[in-house]
């Protein structure tokens, strides 16, 4: 998993309308990329529904959102419009951004072992590193934690 302080590798990766979003083309900002296992599920919906409501706080900031999971970019659509969500989701199927940032993990649930995202978010800063890193999140209180971590930074 990459850490404080690593500068983040470039990556493009289709967003919900299949546009590629390229990391070189978003640099120079703030940015919240948030990895997530799958969307409309009880624990992304909360966390996806959080940050969208929580938007205008992080564009104030000068800051962007995105969401990140291995699902499709139709999969992502249909989030966006049946939770209203205001947010950018990243389709990374290849779960190379997943990978890239180390969040493609063995996770144990119920007794049984699979592969799949834990849920973790970085905060990037303007010249392309990770300013801050939360694993294993908590979805409740999560958006606020990373907000006030944003403004702490940027005094």
């Amino acid at each position: 998993m990459l850490e404080v302080g690593d500068s983040v590798e470039d990556f493009c990766v289709p967003n919900q309308d299949e546009e590629e979003i390229c990391f070189r083309d978003i640099r120079g900002r703030w940015i919240v990329l948030y990895f997530y296992p799958r969307d409309n599920t009880p624990g992304c919906t909360t966390e996806a529904c959080a940050f969208t409501d929580a938007l205008p706080d992080f564009t104030e900031l000068d800051a962007i959102v995105l969401g990140v999971s291995p699902d499709s970019p139709q999969k992502h659509r249909n989030f966006i419009e049946k939770k209203s969500l205001k947010i950018t989701l990243l389709a990374d199927e290849d779960k190379s951004l997943c990978n890239q940032f180390g969040v493609w993990q063995l996770k144990k649930f119920m007794g049984r072992e699979s592969m799949g995202v834990v849920r973790s978010t970085f905060l990037i800063d303007p010249d392309g590193k990770i300013a801050s890193i939360w694993t294993k999140v908590r979805v409740k209180g999560h958006v606020e934690a990373v907000k006030e971590k944003l403004e702490e930074l940027q005094q």
